[in-house]
C-alpha cells in the first residue's frame, strides 16, 4: 500500500475514541508521525498500543484536558520536543450535551461548551501556527453537518459547530500568506461509541439506530475510517483546497424529510 502522508507530524485532539481514533488509525496506517491526545489515560493508552503494533507509522498519547490552556500547550510543545516539527492538526476534541430546549441552558452551560468545543481549537491552533508555517502544513477542524442545517434542542451545540466553519474560513484566508491550509469536515450520523450510548439512553435503542441510519441517502451510518480517511484527503491529497467544509453525510442533507414539529395544537406549550 502506498503511504499516503508518511512520516508528517500529525496531531489529533479527542484521538482515544470516536472520529479522532479513526484518524490516529488512518494516519499511521499511512506512515505519519501521530501524537495524540484525550483526558481518558486508559483508553488513550490502549489505542497508542493498538496502532504501534501495526505501523508502518507511530502513535504517542499525550494526557490533556483540552479545557486548560497550559495542557494544551503541553501537546504542542512534547510533540515538537520529539519530532521537531508539526505537518498537521486535526482539531477533534469535543462533545454533545443532552437535548434540552433553550429554556433549560444555563448561561454557564453555554459558556463552559464554548470553551470544550471551540476556545480550544483556537488554542490549538493559535500555539501550533508558528510550527506549521514552517512546514507549509494545515489545519482539519472537525464541526458537524448540524452547524449548517440546525438540529433539535441543541442551540448550544449547534451554535458552537457553526462558529467551527466561520472560524475556518476566517483561518484559512489570514494564513494563506504563509501556504498553510484550513479546512473543515461536516460528519453527520457516524456510528461512534456516543453515538451508541445516546441510543441506549433511549426508550428503543434498535429504534433510535434504525432512525439514526434512515437519515443518510445510503441508508447506512459513517464509520470512523470513513472520517480518517476524509481527513487525510484534506491532508494528503486537497493541496488547493483552503478555507473549504467537506461533507461526511451520506446526503442527509439532500431531499425532503418529515421535519415539521407542528402536528398537534400546542405542541410547544
Amino acid at each position: 500500500m502506498a503511504l499516503r502522508y508518511k512520516d508528517k507530524v500529525t496531531i489529533v485532539t479527542g484521538g482515544s475514541k470516536g472520529i479522532g481514533k479513526g484518524c490516529v488509525e488512518v494516519f499511521v496506517r499511512h506512515g505519519a508521525k501521530v501524537v495524540f491526545c484525550a483526558r481518558g489515560e486508559k483508553d488513550g493508552k490502549a489505542v497508542e498500543a493498538e496502532v504501534n503494533a501495526k505501523g508502518p507509522g507511530e502513535a504517542t498519547f499525550i494526557p490533556c484536558d483540552v479545557t486548560k490552556e497550559d495542557q494544551i500547550m503541553n501537546v504542542i510543545d512534547q510533540t515538537v520536543k520529539k519530532y521537531g516539527r508539526i505537518d498537521c492538526l486535526i482539531n477533534n476534541a469535543g462533545r454533545h450535551p443532552p437535548f434540552h430546549p433553550i429554556d433549560d441552558f444555563s448561561a454557564e452551560d453555554f459558556r463552559q461548551l464554548l470553551n470544550m468545543n471551540l476556545v480550544n481549537y483556537f488554542l490549538f491552533a493559535k500555539y501550533s501556527l508558528p510550527h506549521l508555517r514552517k512546514t507549509q502544513g494545515n489545519i482539519i477542524n472537525d464541526s458537524s453537518l448540524v452547524g449548517q442545517i440546525g438540529q433539535l434542542e441543541a442551540v448550544t451545540y449547534v451554535s458552537t459547530k457553526g462558529a467551527i466553519t466561520a472560524m475556518t474560513k476566517a483561518l484559512a484566508i489570514d494564513e494563506a500568506k504563509y501556504n498553510v491550509r484550513v479546512n473543515s469536515i461536516a460528519p453527520g450520523n457516524i456510528w461512534t461509541p456516543m453515538w451508541a450510548e445516546g441510543a441506549e439512553s433511549t426508550e428503543n435503542a434498535e429504534a433510535t439506530v434504525k432512525a439514526g441510519e434512515n437519515c443518510q441517502l445510503l441508508g447506512r451510518m459513517g464509520t470512523i475510517e470513513e472520517s480518517g480517511l476524509a481527513c487525510l484527503y484534506l491532508a494528503a491529497d486537497a493541496t488547493f483546497c483552503t478555507g473549504i467544509e467537506l461533507n461526511l453525510s451520506g446526503g442527509a442533507e439532500l431531499s425532503y424529510g418529515n421535519k415539521s414539529r407542528m402536528s398537534g395544537k400546542g405542541v410547544y406549550d
